[in-house]
């Protein structure tokens, strides 16, 4: 020290001598103000920083005894002081044998002696100063300093937390050939600290962390790695950008690097896929030194391939920058320590846990390409894991996945593990999370290494064992997507297959009913048209009619209603329109066999359902080609018929309802000849007859309906016996408790009225036609206006019939004073009748 400044150092201390006598008064304020007056004494006077030293080195004892002084405010003027010295004197390090202890005392023992949070941050502040200023010279106090900052960074203010943090950061770097003996003692209250709510406190102890693992022994990065894992789905990005710079930091410069790239690469890996573009920028780059540097370290090991290995693969996703070759091969070298840990963290109980993973997953088949074929088999285990996820993120990151591995997989390799996965699944789920996992690797696949699998894969989509047996639209539209994927991948090379692609569309369609999923289905179906070069669906039915037919024949005797192959039959016959009429040889002893009476009662009734479908509009459906006459006896005999017969039981009375349906749509929809219908009148009208007698009241209408239509088809050429059978049936509905079924019941009476011809000998058949118009007449009082009008309607229409008789009838209901003013209104019209006819 100068000469001057002695002078001036003993000058100020002789001015302090008073004031350093005050701080051992009992009074508060005398305190106070001896502190106050001993700051106004030293840095407002402008002093140098000799003197400052020289005054700082005597008065520093008594400054750190105010540490503990009772008031506050001189406790925080004591501290500032201590930090302005340490700010401007030229040698801080001489304070450090008194500092320390003093500060360790009231900073890093178990108990909190400083009460003050603000206090606490002051002194914190003036530690972290110190080791800015200090430096390397606090190497023998390294104890004292892990002390305190072991008790700092779990601190309850939050304040101090973030300084204790940068503290750790700048000491760790200060003294690094010292640091590790002691580095491990701030692990547990860093991971303590680390989920704090303050996200800028946890921003604070990544940071810290880093320093602390970068400078050990290295020996504790696996207890913190979980830590930071978790941080990577902080909401916070700083906290998420933290862990990317302090992991990609520790690829690039922890000395035990090499040791930890299996753990360290999924943590920054990870950032390339997060939300927030930034942290993607810096992960990006990190990822990329980290790479380069690997690449120089090993260019030896990897002279091979940066001299041959430079082109792109073919089927390299569109748009995708290829990482350089370091960082690939990091990848594939560390592919099979990582996929364990994939695996595991894709069952997480945590959305975002398996969310991220299934995006890490997707990144590290892009890096490994080629080198995950010989980890093919825990690849697809973990895809099928993730498909069967309930979260959509999960399952969509997958797919990608997936699609990556048909891109770099052979589908020599990868069909074989998948094709038998399908075929093998033990449930539906499985059975969903493989097609999918199939369809993406479909999607990914080339064109010509698909080509010589199709047989297979269309085999295997098509049999019934592997998924017919689901209803589910979460299974059937993985299905789907695995034809639209070989659709869009082989194109006109499906024409070898195209009869089973036709057999999974058909059965997705039987087997859904959700309208969005069935427009996907048509639109397929469509589309196969067009890779085949097919005008429309019809042709693309009539070219496999045959075949389909055959194949829902196979498994015809063990059908029931709960059989698919009852609804791949509907849609098949629904759907082919009129290419159905060119194939009856085929479809009929189909249908024949799946109605007997024998069969599931359920099932008939739903395949009588089905017929009326197609004999409503029989020309655009089975009369197509006008053939279906040449199978119409084989058709009402054998197959309507015997359904018909009468049996005890309400599901024996629902089957003749609905066999009822069938005849009436077979008899309006204009697929029967009258001369055909003639030749068949005799067994069929019996039983037509006795449904009139039913208890259902549809079954009662339908008969009724069906009468109507056979006596418009045939009533004139039927023989009298037979026309003498059907009124009486038909009066008898005329009185049935449903309106609907009274009022068919007199139009059919009309009808008979109209029917009988030349060969009807009204001489010998008179009694029954005075009966007739007997009972006719009475229902000229019928309670129901409807009725009435209806009824005499009819009388004038068949009046030509004997109108004698009829205006004896009339005469005399009328001479009974029934219903007078219809009597009158049908003799009126008797008389304009002409005489010939009278």
């Amino acid at each position: 020290m100068a000469t001057g400044d002695e002078r001036g150092a003993a000058e100020v201390l002789r001015a302090l001598a008073r004031h350093m006598n005050c701080l051992n008064e009992d009074s508060k304020s005398t305190r106070k103000r001896a502190l106050e007056s001993i700051r106004r004494e030293t840095f407002e006077k402008g002093l140098s920083s000799g003197v400052l030293q020289e005054v700082f080195t005597c008065i520093l004892k008594s400054l750190l005894k105010c540490l503990s002084d009772p008031m506050e405010r001189c406790r925080e003027t004591a501290v500032q002081m201590i930090g302005d010295f340490i700010r401007n004197v030229p040698q801080p390090e001489d304070c450090l044998p008194y500092l320390m202890p003093a500060f360790t005392h009231r900073l890093g023992g178990k108990e909190i002696l400083e009460p003050a949070e603000e206090l606490r941050l002051s002194m914190m502040e003036v530690l972290t100063l110190t080791v800015e200023v200090c430096g390397s010279r606090l190497a023998p106090y390294l104890d004292d300093m892990v002390k305190i900052l072991q008790r700092t960074i779990v601190d309850p203010f939050p304040e101090v937390k973030k300084e204790s943090c940068k503290c750790t950061v700048d000491f760790a770097r200060s003294i690094p050939a010292h640091f590790h003996m002691q580095a491990e003692s701030l692990v547990k209250p860093l991971m303590q600290t680390i989920s704090h709510q303050h996200s800028r406190v946890r921003v604070a102890v990544i940071e810290a962390t880093g320093a602390v693992i970068q400078y050990s022994s290295g020996k504790h990065v696996d207890d913190v790695l979980s830590h930071l894992a978790q941080r990577l789905f902080d909401d916070s990005p700083q906290v998420r950008k933290s862990v990317t710079v302090v992991v990609g930091h520790w690829l690039l410069d922890l000395p035990d690097r090499y040791s930890y790239f299996h753990k360290l690469i999924p943590l920054l890996l990870t950032g390339l896929t997060d939300e927030v573009p930034e942290i993607r920028l810096q992960a990006e780059d990190l990822w990329r030194r980290t790479g380069a540097q690997w690449e120089k370290e090993n260019e030896q090991d990897l002279k091979d391939k940066l001299d041959f290995l430079l082109e792109v693969p073919a089927l390299y996703p569109p748009g995708v920058e290829r990482p350089g070759l370091g960082c690939r091969e990091l990848v594939a070298r560390n592919l099979s320590k990582l996929l364990p840990a994939v695996s595991r963290d894709l069952g997480d109980w945590l959305a975002g846990t398996r969310a991220k993973t299934a995006q890490l997953l997707s990144v590290l088949l892009l890096h490994a390409e080629d080198h995950s074929t010989q980890h093919l088999q825990p690849l697809l285990a973990a895809a099928y894991r993730a498909c069967a996820d309930t979260e959509p993120a999960v399952v969509q990151s997958c797919l990608q996945s997936a699609e990556l591995l048909g891109r770099f997989v052979s589908p020599e390799v990868s069909l074989k593990l998948l094709l038998a996965h399908v075929e093998n699944a033990s449930s539906s789920s499985s059975s969903s999370a493989s097609l999918m996992v199939l369809a993406a690797v479909l999607r990914g696949s080339a064109r010509d290494a698909l080509r010589p699998h199709l047989p297979r894969i269309g085999g295997t989509l098509a049999h019934p064992d592997v998924w017919q047996e689901s209803q589910q639209v979460a299974y059937l539209e993985p299905v789907l997507g695995c034809v639209r994927a070989l659709l869009s991948v082989c194109e006109g090379d499906c024409e070898v297959i195209s009869l089973q692609l036709l057999q999974v569309l058909l059965t997705v369609r039987s087997l859904t009913t959700e309208p969005e999923l069935w427009s996907k289905v048509e639109e397929t179906t469509r589309a196969l048209c067009s890779v085949l070069g097919l005008d429309g669906e019809a042709e693309l039915y009539r070219q496999h009619m045959p075949q389909l037919i055959g194949w829902l024949s196979q498994t015809q005797r063990a059908w029931t209603n709960y059989s698919i192959q009852r609804l791949q039959l509907e849609v098949l016959v629904m759907q082919s329109g009129p290419v159905i009429g060119e194939f009856l040889p085929l479809l009929m002893p189909l249908l024949q066999d799946s109605v007997q009476p024998s069969r599931d009662p359920e099932m008939r009734l739903q395949l009588f359902t089905l017929l009326s479908k197609l004999l409503l509009d029989a020309p655009n459906t089975l009369d197509s080609q006008g053939k279906f006459s040449d199978h119409l006896e084989a058709f009402l005999k054998e197959l309507l018929l015997p359904n018909l017969e009468w049996h005890a039981g309400r599901t024996a009375a629902a089957i003749r309802t609905a066999a009822l349906t069938c005849l009436f749509a077979l008899l309006q929809g204009g697929a029967i000849a009258p001369p055909q219908l003639l030749g068949v009148q005799a067994e069929l009208t019996p039983r037509v007859l006795a449904g009139l007698d039913e208890d259902s009241q549809t079954s009662r209408l339908l008969a009724c309906r069906s009468l109507l239509c056979l006596l418009r088809l045939i009533g004139p050429e039927l023989h009298p016996d037979c026309l003498n059978t059907i009124y009486p049936e038909l009066l008898k509905r005329v009185d049935d408790s449903s309106q609907e079924v009274r009022s068919v019941a007199v139009s059919a009476l009309g009808c008979w009225l109209s029917s009988l011809g030349e060969s009807y000998d009204r001489q010998t058949c008179r009694p029954h036609l005075h009966f007739l118009f007997q009972q006719l007449l009475l229902h000229m009082d019928d309670p129901e206006r409807s009725v009435q009008d209806h009824v005499l309607d009819v009388l004038k229409a068949g009046s030509s019939v004997d109108p004698e008789l009829l205006r004896q009838e009339v005469e005399a209901a009328r001479d009974k004073q029934r219903s007078p003013f219809h009597c009158d209104q049908l003799l009126h019209h008797l008389k304009s009748l002409p005489r010939d006819s009278a």
